[in-house]
């Protein structure tokens, strides 16, 4: 990134989007619950990346720069669908494309039971409200750790601690009667929402 700011490289900048584009994809199309929306955001991300670049001070990891810039084009498309919906109360923001969603190689495993659940767990995120949404995609999808999500947010660790245990309490609550439900249908032990939460 010193390069791309320093003397504008383009391919350095270019060996940068090769590097972050799928994890920074995968992020957006969790975040907003729409596969295509996550493309166009994606793109948005490494355009302000870009932009910006005269910017970047190297005093942290790139990394949680790139992250925070993705979380804030994240954050401004909710705000914008939000205000839509304030203005048009009947019209219906769609999530299609979200349990079309998935890694490009689902392991062979998988079975269609196990594709079911991870579809009522990503329905419920959806439904949580966006920080404790963020904190659980960055944890249990992304893989970072505590304290790096506490770098990326700029919020102490305790309260990513607290975000994402009340997320998760949430995110039960939600997925609790409709888990129940299949338990005894199947006759299966109960499932934990944690447990496939990174379906």
């Amino acid at each position: 990134m010193w390069q791309v700011k320093v003397h504008d490289d383009h391919r350095a900048f270019a060996q940068l989007v090769d590097r972050w584009e799928e994890p920074i994809r995968r992020l957006c199309t969790r975040m907003l619950g729409d596969e295509h929306r996550g493309e166009d955001l994606k793109q948005e991300t490494f355009t302000k990346l870009f932009d910006k670049r005269k910017l970047y001070e190297p005093t942290g990891r790139f990394s949680t720069y790139l992250w925070r810039i993705a979380l804030n084009v994240c954050h401004d498309e909710l705000r914008r669908r939000k205000r839509r919906q304030e203005f048009f109360p009947d019209g219906n923001e769609e999530t299609e494309g979200i349990d079309e969603y998935a890694d490009s190689e689902p392991s062979p495993d998988i079975t269609a039971a196990g594709r079911e659940e991870a579809e009522m767990v990503r329905q419920a995120l959806m439904k949580l409200a966006e920080p404790y949404r963020t904190v659980l995609i960055l944890r249990h999808y992304e893989g970072l750790k505590i304290a790096k999500i506490a770098e990326v947010l700029d919020v102490p660790i305790g309260t990513v601690s607290s975000r994402l245990g009340e997320g998760l309490a949430r995110l039960t609550r939600l997925l609790q009667p409709t888990l129940n439900r299949q338990r005894v249908e199947r006759k299966t032990p109960n499932i934990d929402p944690r447990e496939i939460l990174v379906i």
